[in-house]
């Protein structure tokens, strides 16, 4: 960026309206805020001028533009000339640049340098092509960076290992702890600022056991790769009650904050596999994870915004139910992946995509509100990975995107990979009825109601023969248990298009 120590001010600015828009988890508040903390003074240490402006400092006026217009008119500062990383959200980008021009200073936007990708290098590969396929990126990922590769051909022989990837428990697992990072004075002050300045923010924070620092972040990084990354592989879409990180990395919070570079975190991987400490399933499921699916989403949210984030394809406008709020519900794997993000503010991908994304496809919740709640509450939400992810992965609204297919779902899958089931009042055998599992009649009416749209899909061609076996007063009766449960849970009625 051509930075001066002697001449520039680095100007960093906490406002409450960012924790508003949309309605965030204490947790990813605190761990933003705190992060932003430790690297100011890591920042000042190097001798750098830190114009830092807190949550409750007096004039603050919460609003991200109103701040950095308020500041860059300072005679302080002296700005003529405002440089930013490329944000990952698209509405901060346009509040900069207001704000600049309200400022009348002129902005400049330099690539983020944390990614593997430039946004011109995905346009290049994207251009021409019919259908954006993330397997079909992957590839070209690893030629082009030479990443697990044997000369032209990938190591071990194989793209990926997705069918050794899909075990399920068989029994409790044994797993190892996680790190633990102590509260230190900065965390500990930014908690109570938030407790003061937000104090309506949803879920706990006592449990908060996040990396703050790039020292905690690197010691993060180690301990995956030594301790989880072996048996990360087979079990990555497992899932198992009281379990909410299993095997996974827990390592997409401390990326996206910068406190990693993914170069680093794929060297470490590719190093425990060429040393036998981890096996090559494990370490290509985690490898496509990092250069392909998170760049991949990346280059769809800057090619495909700004009316990306309010596709509706399958016109869907019920309301999110309550429960998503409280984890208050009979439904096991419900509450126990709504749970985990109300507890931690974490859920690993499977919970997202096929338990609570899955949920809200079938039932026909409005993009918009999903997307606000899964930018929210996670931990690692930023606009540039949650709006793809949910708009077109889980709910299948950007009509084809990102998915092939809808990942559309019914209790079976979930019965496959969990143990929830078992201790579900809801029996994932039945289809109707009060005690039949919900996800069931929920996923046949969503195929009846959307078989039209899907006819031409040649991956849903087996499951509409599926629905083929259904008379049309079993239809009707899994349509009526559908609009019964969509009542009691205040989603409100399928409106018909």
């Amino acid at each position: 960026m051509g930075l001066d120590q002697d001449r520039d001010t680095l100007l960093m600015i906490e406002v409450a309206g960012e924790s508003k828009t949309p309605t965030s988890h204490i947790q990813r508040t605190v761990l933003f805020l705190s992060a932003m903390r430790h690297h100011a003074q890591a920042l000042r240490d190097d001798g750098w001028r830190v114009e830092y402006i807190e949550l409750n400092q007096r004039g603050n006026t919460h609003r991200f533009d109103d701040e950095i217009a308020r500041q860059l008119k300072m005679k302080k500062l002296g700005a003529c000339e405002r440089v930013c990383i490329e944000p990952g959200d698209h509405r901060v980008r346009g509040q900069i640049e207001a704000a600049c021009e309200r400022a009348e200073v002129d902005a400049r936007f330099v690539a983020d340098p944390h990614f593997l990708t430039t946004i011109e290098e995905f346009e290049d590969w994207a251009r021409d092509r019919r259908e954006l396929l993330m397997e079909h990126f992957y590839r070209w990922q690893r030629k082009r960076l030479s990443i697990l590769m044997d000369g032209k051909d990938p190591v071990g022989g194989e793209w990926n290992y997705d069918k050794q990837n899909r075990k399920s428990f068989k029994s409790a697992p044994k797993l190892p702890p996680i790190p633990t990072y102590a509260i230190d004075d900065i965390t500990r002050e930014v908690i109570e600022g938030v407790k003061s300045s937000l104090p309506d923010l949803p879920g706990r924070i006592d449990t908060f056991n996040w990396p703050v620092t790039r020292r905690q972040a690197t010691h993060a990084l180690n301990d995956f790769i030594k301790h989880r990354l072996p048996s990360f592989g087979d079990h990555q879409d497992a899932m198992w009650t009281g379990e909410t990180t299993l095997n996974h990395s827990l390592l997409s919070p401390a990326l996206n904050l910068k406190l990693l570079n993914p170069r680093e975190v794929i060297d470490k991987a590719i190093d425990a596999y060429e040393s036998g400490e981890a096996p090559l399933n494990s370490v290509e499921g985690f490898v496509r994870q990092i250069i392909g699916w998170r760049e991949f989403v990346r280059g769809v949210y800057y090619t495909q915004e700004p009316d990306y984030s309010e596709s509706n394809a399958l016109d869907c406008h019920g309301q999110l139910p309550e429960f998503y709020w409280s984890g208050d519900t009979d439904m096991k794997c419900m509450s126990e992946a709504i749970g985990s993000v109300l507890d931690h503010a974490y859920g690993h991908h499977i919970e997202r995509l096929m338990v609570t994304g899955n949920f809200a496809l079938l039932a026909g919740i409005e993009p918009r509100q999903v997307n606000d709640w899964y930018r929210g509450m996670y931990v690692d939400a930023i606009d540039w990975v949650t709006t793809p992810n949910t708009v077109g992965m889980a709910l299948y609204a950007d009509g084809g995107v990102v998915g092939t297919k809808p990942y559309a779902a019914s209790g079976k899958y979930i019965s496959r990979m969990s143990n929830y089931c078992k201790h579900c009042r809801f029996d994932v055998n039945k289809k109707s009825g009060d005690d039949a599992c919900p996800f069931n009649a929920m996923y046949w009416a969503f195929l009846h109601r959307n078989r039209e749209r899907f006819e031409g899909n040649r991956r849903m061609a087996l499951v509409l023969k599926n629905l083929d076996r259904f008379g049309n007063d079993e239809l009707t009766e899994l349509s009526v248990s559908v609009e019964k449960n969509r009542e009691k849970w205040g989603i409100g009625p399928i409106e018909e298009s």
